[in-house]
């Protein structure tokens, strides 16, 4: 026990930044598996949850590559929640000086768990496709609170303030606004695709050519937003102007994967990636907001052994530890 004890930070040090890493890397790398399992049609290649057949826990030859496939996923989910509930023990002896960090990292931790509850559900369900999509906006959120928690380990506590103008600040939250829509219409045009993830998994039944297209309008419109959040950052020397420009390569990059996948039979592996760059798009997202807050003149200072020298917040006016 006291190995334990004084294995745990009571600052914010280097410990807890790579198992927020970590948490992060993780969180992108089970999408990638995640869609690796729907776009291999291995959705069901575990029949039964939370064992992989009626007679096994582990995946057995008779179920051949789809098994292992569905499974590997399923291990990956372990991989996931101990690294979360990692962060959170690293956590422990700051929560009183850190409460909204604790609080960040309790939330990823039920939200893991949350999650593979979903992923059952998902295939006592059949593949439903619309708790597929929601399987996959949950994983979305969690990439987004562990890019989250990243900046905030790099952060001072205290009050905060945004330091961008305030259109500015509306505009950012318009842009996320714009892409959460493109990206909620792109899984349920997914949903209505080829990629079931099982031959005999039901679809949504909408025309999914139709809601290409209701995909591709708020994306182009989100493209342009981007553009405005570059040039204005720029033009103002805001400190989130270096985050805007990640930005807009990720999404020129995801328009692009687009319309290559739509014009070219949607295949696997670039609708695989074009999943994963929708996550790294929000988290991006969330980080050009975090890069607009600053520790106000009330604020406390930083745990100034611990080196940090960030200056990133999560909310509005609001203490922040």
């Amino acid at each position: 026990m006291n190995r334990i004890r004084a294995w745990i930070p009571t600052v914010i040090d280097r410990k807890v930044r790579v198992l927020a890493w970590l948490s992060l890397v993780s969180e992108v790398i089970i999408v990638g598996t995640g869609g690796a399992v729907r776009l291999t049609e291995s959705g069901l290649g575990c029949s039964t949850w939370p064992t992989c057949s009626p007679d096994s826990l582990v995946p057995t030859p008779e179920l051949g590559i789809h098994g292992l496939i569905e499974f590997g996923n399923r291990l990956m989910t372990g991989v996931v929640g101990i690294i979360a509930v990692l962060v959170l023990v690293a956590l422990l002896r700051v929560r009183r000086d850190r409460p909204g960090l604790f609080g960040l990292a309790v939330a990823i931790v039920l939200a893991v768990a949350a999650q593979a509850v979903v992923g059952g559900i998902t295939v006592l369900s059949g593949l439903n496709p619309f708790i597929v999509g929601f399987h996959f906006v949950a994983s979305l959120v969690l990439v987004v609170l562990s890019a989250i928690l990243v900046v905030r380990c790099y952060a001072a506590p205290g009050r905060v303030r945004f330091v961008a103008p305030p259109w500015y600040v509306t505009a950012s939250f318009v842009t996320a606004a714009l892409l959460s829509v493109t990206i909620m219409v792109g899984v349920l045009t997914t949903a209505s695709g080829p990629h079931s993830g099982d031959p005999n998994a039901a679809r949504t039944g909408f025309d999914a050519f139709l809601l290409e297209h209701f995909h591709a309008w708020p994306g182009y419109v989100s493209f342009a937003a981007v553009v405005f959040l570059v040039v204005a950052a720029a033009a103002r020397g805001l400190r989130s102007a270096s985050w805007t420009v990640v930005l807009l390569l990720l999404v020129l990059v995801q328009i692009a994967i687009g319309l290559i996948q739509a014009n070219t039979g949607l295949p696997p592996l670039l609708v695989g990636a074009h999943m994963i760059l929708a996550c790294l798009v929000a988290a991006t997202m969330a980080v050009v907001v975090l890069w607009e807050l600053e520790p106000s003149a009330s604020g406390r200072a930083d745990e100034g052994q611990n080196g940090s020298s960030g200056s990133i917040a999560t909310a509005r006016k609001s203490t922040v530890r």
